[in-house]
């Protein structure tokens, strides 16, 4: 009798079902530097083209540049003067990598420039007096930009011819302008009235089915794929497919929404990879790959405030990486903070895994091994069972 218990009890044991484990963050942080004692206030950040600097802006005309390699030597920092004291929001590099971009409110419009690392007015910038700048961005071949503004106009720009204001826009204030990699088409995401395709020729086209959501951000992130991702409250994406020979007919695929996490979107960054770092508040973020369409956990905030409490507590504003989970992170209060990869299982080789195979396969045989030898009972079973008898 109690042969039968053993046995039983054992393979219940055996047969329980396995726990999942939780989602855990996939790299480690650590606080590298902070750039002042006080809150600076940054809003944006963009890596240059060479993948060398880092311009930051923020509040009150604040223009700062870092080494991208290593952000925490301040001995490489130069402070940039913009003789501004209203707020810089959005910045974006030229394709040469020469010049930037810079915006913001009471219609800030300036350029840097890497040689002199002086920040002068754009020409035409009049133009945009009065309203409150939000995005800016270059188009792929570099011969013009976009500017989004706060009272939902686009404003399409060249130093040559200033700034002309485009047709059919809408009211909501501009939240993102996104252009793919390789083709002179933009993305434009506004806050209440959708999202919207810029063509070749400058025209706007608002794209069906998008109103409906708060869109905090798109990107463009892989150049070999005609798509874009929009990023909405309420943690939804959004995948647009590109009409590369008619823009206007630019559609949607349906939206996902990622359920599982804590927080909400509040901005987004480009990974090195063609992928896109989404912030999220509290402290987390996520990486979206469009070419298989999925995301996946980068930093989960209950592993940041166990990280550091005080730090977890700011806001994402910049993400950039020097390679595959590695890289860093700013936030607005001006702290940098480095990561790297902790997700083994990417970089485990055949023979780990051959290795977690046999284990997975031989420590439940050598338990049973043991039951075995250690009970008459099953012994007589097995014998009676090959027609034999214990001698």
């Amino acid at each position: 009798m109690r042969g039968h218990f053993f046995f039983g009890f054992v393979l219940m044991i055996l047969l329980l079902p396995s726990v999942p484990a939780e989602p855990e963050s996939a790299i480690e942080l650590e606080l590298v530097d902070t750039l002042e004692d006080f809150d600076i206030g940054i809003n944006a950040g963009k890596v240059s083209p060479d993948r060398l600097s880092v311009l930051l802006i923020g509040k009150d005309g604040y223009a700062h540049l870092v080494s991208a390699i290593h952000p925490e030597d301040r001995s490489q920092d130069i402070q940039l003067s913009t003789n501004r004291n209203a707020d810089l929001q959005d910045l974006a590099w030229h394709p040469g990598g020469k010049t930037a971009l810079l915006t913001g409110d009471l219609g800030m419009a300036l350029r840097y420039t890497v040689e002199t690392h002086g920040i002068s007015t754009v020409n035409g910038s009049g133009a945009l007096l009065g309203l409150n700048m939000t995005a800016v961005e270059w188009r792929a071949a570099g011969d013009f930009a976009y500017f989004g503004a706060a009272d939902g106009s686009l404003w399409k720009f060249s130093e040559g011819s200033g700034m002309e204001k485009l047709s059919d826009t809408q009211n909501s204030p501009i939240s993102d302008i996104s252009c793919h990699r390789n083709q002179n088409i933009c993305v434009v995401s506004t806050l209440n009235d959708g999202m919207a395709v810029i063509s070749t020729f400058d025209q706007v086209t608002f794209l069906t089915g998008t109103a409906g959501e708060t869109w905090i951000g798109v990107d463009c992130a892989d150049p070999t794929l005609n798509e874009c991702v929009g990023f909405a409250s309420g943690k939804k994406t959004q995948a647009i497919r590109l009409d590369m020979n008619d823009p206007s007919q630019s559609t949607t695929r349906s939206i996902g929404e990622l359920s599982s996490l804590t927080g909400d979107f509040t901005g987004v960054s480009r990974g090195h990879d063609g992928t896109t770092l989404v912030h999220m508040a509290p402290f987390s973020t996520i990486r979206q790959q469009p070419l298989v369409t999925e995301a996946f956990v980068q930093i989960l905030s209950e592993d940041a405030v166990a990280w550091d409490a005080v730090v977890s507590g700011r806001s994402i504003e910049f993400v950039w990486e020097t390679g595959h989970q590695d890289g860093f992170i700013i936030t607005s209060f001006g702290n940098i903070i480095s990561f790297q990869s902790l997700n083994d299982v990417e970089k485990m080789d055949m023979v780990s895994i051959a290795v977690v195979i046999a284990v997975t396969i031989s420590v439940p045989g050598v338990i049973l091994g043991l039951i075995y030898m250690n009970s008459p009972f099953l012994q007589r079973k097995y014998l009676q069972m090959r027609g034999l008898k214990k001698k």
